[in-house]
């Protein structure tokens, strides 16, 4: 891993940890290792990490859409992995809440003009849950389902680390999957 690529990795865990604006660039030198000078080398302000963790999750982001395209052939097999990654990543969820709702709603606050390029990253989300919606036989209303996914996922986030709840992270899950199992089974009959 080269020099830069350390520094948007380490700068990606501390917005998540600590949110954009409490994150220094004295902070990512630190946990990089390296000093400010060779940092300021790689980047000149922080807005120009923000771009370059904005650019690496939606990287990382549609590599995980293409994996679970790949793993499966089953849309509803997809939908159920995009609602158990909550789940999955359940830990980081109760301490830090969800990465893109984290840094969307931070970026809003504050007014920073990479908000809207953040968006886009739940902007993949919509428009892959709804082709997946679209496979499943709902056309008309596959992007109010995908939404409601999107909902899903944002509002358990937010709810279980507000009240630091594994178990409702658990349940929710399965609800969605009974949900998920029930309208799947509609499309059949």
């Amino acid at each position: 891993m080269t020099t830069r690529e350390r520094i948007v990795a380490e700068a990606d865990r501390l917005f998540y940890e600590r949110g954009f604006e409490l994150t220094s660039f004295s902070d990512i030198a630190d946990a990089v290792g390296i000093s400010r000078g060779n940092f300021y080398y790689h980047f000149k302000s922080k807005d120009e990490i923000l771009d370059a963790v904005i650019g690496k999750r939606m990287m990382s982001t549609s590599g995980m859409l293409e994996a679970w395209e790949t793993q499966s052939n089953s849309p509803v097999e997809r939908i159920r992995s995009f609602i158990l990654i909550v789940v999955t990543n359940r830990a980081q969820i109760i301490r830090h809440g969800c990465p893109v709702g984290t840094l969307c709603s931070e970026l809003a606050k504050i007014v920073h003009p990479a908000q809207p390029q953040s968006s886009q990253l739940f902007a993949l989300f919509r428009t892959w849950l709804y082709q997946q919606f679209v496979l499943l036989g709902y056309e008309t209303n596959a992007d109010s389902l995908a939404m409601h996914v999107l909902t899903f996922s944002q509002g358990t986030a937010l709810l279980a680390q507000a009240f630091q709840d594994e178990h409702f992270i658990q349940r929710e899950a399965a609800r969605m999957c009974t949900w998920l199992d029930d309208i799947a089974g509609e499309v059949r009959v």
